[in-house]
């Protein structure tokens, strides 16, 4: 045990204080990277996205679409960002779209915007730290082929960094996330410099001739816009982790509401920057990256070999603009990869907080609702890393299968928030007097409706054109998320019935019983055993015996005689086991006793031998382990435990209290 305290010490750190939470509040320079890092880090695989869809219809396509595509993506960013300005600014307490589902649309509505937003967290993790890994393997040839086992590693590395504390985790994060936002100041800059004094390349993969996969050689009028409207939604993985701002406002410092406002905005701003930015020089370039290269890319009319490799969009780009082998290469490279790993970490800043939300209303475990030994969420986090773990290593870290499920979650909360703002709007243009205040809120209200009504358009494109492809799964994801939370919640409900206190002067329980008839189990005769017979006594009961049960009968027969030669003054009663079971004549017994002396209690006293040794408990007869479980669930019987401290776990204690 204390090996394992010390440990835990090494890779945590010292507990802290509760006081001390205050000082684990993040300034606005370690918010942006903490909480805004999921939505920067979309922009190294959000133009993949876009362009991989809009292959599927040849280069042409690709190349004259992407930028409108990419336009709406920004407006859609810019309308939801200008929402949830409204959302920290109403509900600076954090909660987020949950507590604006509940507060405004009732339970159902929140517990369904939580298990979305559980289920989003959960990708985000898989996602951004597979991406991160593909993107790291292009610059890091020995990654290839081990890309789960990487992915594992950054998912524990982040659940050490998260449970050592909020503000040890921002400064941590800090660094890669300034550092992604310098290299793409630098990629965008040259590449601009390039493009406008005439220097900038064409990209390697521009020489390959991109032909529509099979099935989409003649596209309809129809078919082209239900084409745009599938890039469209691959593209608006770019809106994943605004929702974490929300959540994460009690995370900042004062005043909060104004730091997580300007938060949303400097995200937004360096997002739509970058993206639009990337997709520029992506058209100028003439990058091209199909979903099956062997199908739809030819060079010279000749398919490609089976061995080509894609590198990202931003792969591609950094090689065009700094050149192959080259230093800039490498570090937008090892940039770009850090950054989506470390992008996770908005989900490991939400998911814990939603999660003691949740649980504080009963719809998860109780043990989701404390902070642990550094102040943070360490259950929540330790939940959310075994889910994303599970992801990663079901689907082999491939952000192609898991990019699918994406978004789903993320336009459900969306939806279901910025219409509880509505709502939470009216409700306050009820009452308010003010002319200046009820112009504000009406303003307010109009963007949250527009919010609505464009998160709700994005989520019914992506359920549409991304359900066979993985949406289907994420929104079963939801559906049984929200399932076991109702169940929880029934059973916290039952149980909270079961324990209410009745009407004062009729409670049951405190009837004081006629009689108390005690127990003592005595397995073998020991210092243990003893020590139980001696508390038993003490509480001086109006009926005490001790019980064993003849399952040796040469054991037995040796109980009895050194039962009788020390001269204990206690009836010892012998049970026959016919059936050589050490405990069930035990609970006959003592259910027989409850049930012929109803008014009376039956007090049982278990011996247990407690030692600092983990494997003691394995080696040592584990039959009074199996009456007190049995015990527990008897009605009537009251159970006492005695504890024997073993030698070792004397001497450290005594050893705790010098």
């Amino acid at each position: 045990m204390e090996s394992g305290r010390l440990v835990k010490r090494v890779l945590v750190g010292r507990a802290l204080r509760t006081d001390r939470l205050h000082e684990e509040l993040l300034p606005r320079r370690l918010g942006l990277p903490v909480f805004a890092s999921d939505a920067l880090s979309s922009v190294a695989y959000a133009p993949d996205e876009i362009v991989v869809t809009l292959a599927l219809a040849g280069g042409v396509t690709a190349l004259t679409h992407s930028w409108s595509v990419t336009v709406a993506v920004c407006v859609v960013m810019m309308l939801i960002i200008a929402s949830y300005r409204q959302t920290v600014y109403a509900y600076p307490g954090g909660g987020g779209d949950y507590e604006v589902a509940s507060t405004n649309l009732g339970p159902r509505a929140g517990l369904g915007v939580g298990a979305a937003l559980m289920v989003d967290y959960v990708l985000t993790v898989a996602v951004s730290v597979s991406a991160g890994v593909q993107n790291a393997a292009s610059a890091l040839g020995f990654l290839r082929g081990f890309e789960p086992v990487a992915a594992a590693v950054l998912i524990g590395v982040l659940a050490l960094s998260n449970l050592r504390g909020v503000r040890e985790s921002g400064r941590a994060l800090a660094v890669p996330v300034y550092a992604f936002l310098a290299a793409m100041a630098a990629l965008i800059g040259v590449g601009f410099y390039q493009w406008a004094t005439g220097s900038l390349h064409k990209a390697a993969s521009a020489a390959y001739e991109l032909v529509p996969a099979d099935g989409y050689e003649a596209l309809t009028a129809f078919g082209l816009g239900l084409l745009l409207l599938r890039a469209f939604s691959s593209g608006t993985v770019a809106l994943t982790g605004v929702q974490g701002v929300a959540n994460g406002v009690p995370a900042l410092r004062k005043p909060r509401s104004r730091n997580a406002a300007s938060i949303l905005v400097m995200m937004a701003a360096l997002s739509i920057t970058i993206l639009l930015s990337v997709i520029v020089l992506t058209r100028a370039t003439g990058i091209q990256i199909a979903q099956n290269p062997q199908e739809q890319l030819r060079l010279d009319g000749v398919p490609v070999p089976d061995d080509l490799v894609q590198d990202t969009v931003l792969g591609q780009l950094s090689t065009t603009v700094f050149g192959a082998d080259s230093l800039g290469l490498l570090l937008v490279s090892i940039c770009t990869g850090v950054m989506l790993v470390v992008a996770a970490n908005t989900a490991y800043n939400g998911f814990p907080v939603l999660a003691s939300r949740l649980a504080r209303d009963r719809f998860l475990p109780t043990d989701l609702v404390s902070r642990g030994r550094r102040l943070a969420f360490s259950n929540g986090i330790l939940l959310l890393s075994a889910a994303a773990l599970a992801l990663v290593l079901l689907y082999r870290a491939t952000v192609t299968d898991l990019i699918h499920m994406y978004v789903v979650g993320v336009f459900v909360s969306f939806t279901l928030s910025q219409l509880g703002m509505v709502r939470h709007w009216n409700r306050h243009l009820r009452t308010e007097l003010s002319l200046h205040n009820r112009r504000a809120m009406i303003r307010s209200r109009a963007i949250n409706l527009a919010g609505a009504t464009c998160a709700l358009t994005v989520l019914t494109v992506v359920v549409l054109t991304r359900f066979v492809h993985g949406a289907g799964v994420a929104l079963l994801g939801i559906g049984l998320l929200w399932m076991v939370m109702t169940m929880v919640y029934n059973y916290h409900r039952s149980v909270d019935k079961d324990l209410a206190l009745p009407p004062e002067g009729s409670d049951a329980s405190q009837i004081v019983p006629s009689r108390v008839y005690a127990l003592v189990y005595v397995p073998q005769l020991d210092r243990a055993t003893m020590r139980a017979l001696a508390y038993a006594r003490a509480s001086r009961p109006q009926e005490l015996e001790a019980v064993t049960t003849d399952v040796l009968p040469e054991r037995t027969l040796e109980l009895q005689r050194e039962w009788a030669r020390r001269g204990l003054p206690v009836t010892l009663r012998t049970l026959e086991s016919p059936y050589r079971e050490s405990v069930r004549p035990v609970i006959d017994y003592v259910r027989r006793l409850h049930r012929d002396r109803p008014r009376e209690v039956v007090v049982v006293y278990v011996a247990e031998y407690v030692s600092e040794r983990w494997w003691v408990r394995w080696v040592r007869d584990r039959a009074e382990e199996r009456l007190r479980r049995e015990l527990l669930r008897t009605p009537g019987v009251m159970l006492v435990t005695v504890p024997w401290q073993g030698q070792a776990t004397a001497q450290g204690a005594g050893a705790g209290r010098r």
